[in-house]
């Protein structure tokens, strides 16, 4: 793993605020579903998951580069249904703006890194039109939980675009 995946995987700040300052532009939102889970099991969650209380809801999204509309990560973040509500209240902007217009402190407690391939991700992030010098041809995620006032908060879940990568250079 080169040193600036490094850097991005493995930092303690807002992921959201360094792709604003690697791509130079606002990063958008883009929900692609909020679901309520109730009690449920998502199965397609870490097992960390059964540290997020019932009744959890999932929030799906893409991060885009508003300037050029590029998708740069897939996100999944699990809350207690009623954080959802009281920790997003305005779902169309990252989950690190929405706790810091709250002013909340946050620990990020990193519990899984991954590296792998995906055929669907590859149509969203287009990395067909990326050089191959500039993608380490994998996409590279993680998952963490942030911790507010001793207990988690939330579940995230992430995956990024190796054409940020391009970003670096």
């Amino acid at each position: 793993m080169s040193p600036v995946w490094q850097v991005l995987l493995l930092g303690n700040g807002s992921p959201t605020r360094l792709l604003q300052l690697l791509t130079q532009s606002v990063i958008a939102v883009e929900v692609l579903a909020t679901e309520i889970l109730g009690e449920e099991h998502d199965y397609y969650a870490p097992t960390e998951i059964n540290l997020i209380a019932t009744p959890r809801a999932r929030r799906q999204i893409w991060l885009k580069a508003s300037r050029t509309d590029e998708v740069l990560v897939y996100a999944v973040s699990w809350w207690h249904k009623d954080d959802l509500a009281n920790f997003l209240p305005q779902p169309h902007l990252p989950v690190g703006t929405n706790l810091q217009n709250q002013r909340l402190e946050l620990f990020r407690d990193l519990r899984g890194i991954y590296r792998g391939s995906c055929a669907d991700l590859d149509q969203v992030f287009m990395t067909a039109n990326v050089p191959n010098q500039l993608v380490e041809n994998c996409y590279w995620g993680r998952h963490y939980l942030l911790w507010h006032g001793g207990k988690p908060l939330t579940l995230i879940y992430e995956i990024f675009n190796p054409a940020i990568a391009k970003y670096f250079a």
